[in-house]
């Protein structure tokens, strides 16, 4: 973390490495509750949404298109969300687009409950939904450093993705229950009236108690100032090159679940449920164990990546149902681990005043993505079948892994040293050859 004019004023808590540190913290201890009930929501909606258009068009392509769509902003208007989110006040920002998304939900649940949803319909409020997570996902990331400083960033990034992954344990079941029970629009009515507790949390937040951070002025050349100054830094540039690599092609979950539901195990909505919420476990898992490491390291982030890679493809050729579900544990495991490291990482080595836009390039290319990757994942999954689809997606993330694992030695100027112990195996490691490059790229 930098310091000097810009960085957070305000004193922190020391506790870094107690999982649950930055609960102390009054207003983070609100944001955290709001983000929980509504996340719940938006799991709820993101399940009941796929199997709807599932069911309407029956085709994995068009779950595909959905997800596209709803992407599709932040890919063509990340870098503007960012440019917003560090010029205005976050906590402001983030009262209008948290209402906005609760409204989307309300809009679909009218939609479905009166029997006249169409999958056009669906298209256009994903796609209203993207525009407004534009502006919200930079906001809500950078949001966090202002609510518990920088001793204590790391440890809300991680907790914000357990917070995440609790609400997907719990949404899909109660989504595949309420399909089967009642149908699909009151899984989209409870995700509108969810988001009634992030307003209310962050209209009850103490503002006095919020770390302050230089906002960027109003001025031309933003976005040109943002670009250039991740591509001057390779700690920043190649870890956002590799997330963008596996959010495209290696995140297609959606479209390959449904397709393993239906059209290899021949199951129904609560099973699919199901195989979501064992992915959430071990996502789960991966976030309670971030929250307790002290440091974020590209060489974990790299090592994840290729991992994921192994076990996507290990799980699209399981012979049997219960081997793909028990899988898709460590999967969610290890995905959890490449995004809060990626995230923690940047958010560690970027001026606070140019956070907003480094994060919505990251969400950008590991988010906006999707609308590349996901027709073309669902395309292969219909065309030969969602083994192919699977593996492929593993695939990609093992060679993405690989190349810019090979750049970031280079870059930062590594040395293979072995380390012979007594009675043990050798110890392979890559070392910087200088000091300075240590300081530079922490791999």
């Amino acid at each position: 973390m930098r310091t000097g004019p810009g960085a957070d004023s305000a004193p922190a808590p020391t506790s870094t490495h107690s999982t649950f540190g930055s609960l102390k913290i009054r207003n983070y201890r609100l944001f955290f509750t709001g983000a929980i009930v509504s996340n719940t929501g938006t799991w709820m909606a993101r399940i009941t949404q796929d199997w709807l258009v599932l069911s309407l068009t029956g085709s994995a392509a068009a779950v595909g298109i959905t997800m596209a769509l709803q992407f599709l902003p932040m890919l063509l208007f990340g870098l503007y969300g960012g440019v917003i989110a560090d010029r205005y006040p976050k906590r402001r920002i983030l009262l209008f687009s948290q209402g906005a998304l609760g409204l989307c939900g309300l809009a679909l649940a009218t939609l479905t409950l009166s029997g006249h949803v169409q999958v056009w319909h669906v298209y256009l409020i994903a796609f209203l939904l993207g525009m407004v997570t534009v502006v919200d996902n930079p906001t809500r990331q950078s949001f966090v450093s202002e609510m518990v400083g920088p001793d204590q960033l790391r440890n809300a990034v991680s907790l914000n993705s357990a917070n995440f992954q609790s609400a997907r344990l719990v949404g899909p079941a109660v989504a595949g229950v309420l399909i089967t029970a009642v149908g699909s629009g009151w899984a989209f009515l409870l995700n509108g009236l969810f988001f009634l507790a992030p307003v209310v949390g962050l209209l009850r937040m103490r503002t006095g108690e919020l770390h302050k951070v230089e906002r960027a002025p109003r001025g031309k050349g933003q976005l040109r100032e943002g670009l250039k100054y991740v591509a001057g830094r390779p700690e920043l540039i190649w870890p956002i090159v590799l997330v963008g690599f596996i959010g495209t092609f290696a995140f297609n979950f959606p479209i390959w679940l449904t397709a393993f539901a239906d059209q290899v195990f021949h199951v129904g909505p609560g099973t699919y449920g199901l195989l979501n919420t064992l992915m959430a476990a071990g996502s789960l898992a991966g976030a309670l164990l971030a929250a307790r490491r002290g440091s974020s390291r590209l060489r974990m982030l790299v090592g994840a990546a290729a991992l994921l890679g192994v076990l996507e493809i290990a799980a699209a050729f399981s012979p049997s149902f219960w081997l793909f579900a028990l899988l898709l544990v460590p999967i969610g495991m290890v995905g959890l681990t490449v995004n809060v490291t990626a995230n923690s990482s940047l958010q560690m080595a970027t001026d606070p005043v140019m956070r907003g836009r480094v994060m919505s390039l990251y969400l950008m290319v590991f988010v906006g993505g999707t609308p590349v990757g996901a027709p073309i994942v669902g395309w292969i999954t219909d065309t030969y079948g969602a083994r192919i689809g699977f593996a492929t997606g593993g695939l990609v993330a093992m060679a993405a892994a690989a190349a810019i694992g090979l750049i970031l030695v280079r870059v930062g100027g590594l040395r293979v040293r072995v380390d012979m112990r007594r009675g043990g195996r050798p110890q392979v490691r890559f070392v910087p050859r200088e000091a300075r490059d240590r300081a530079r790229l922490a791999v």
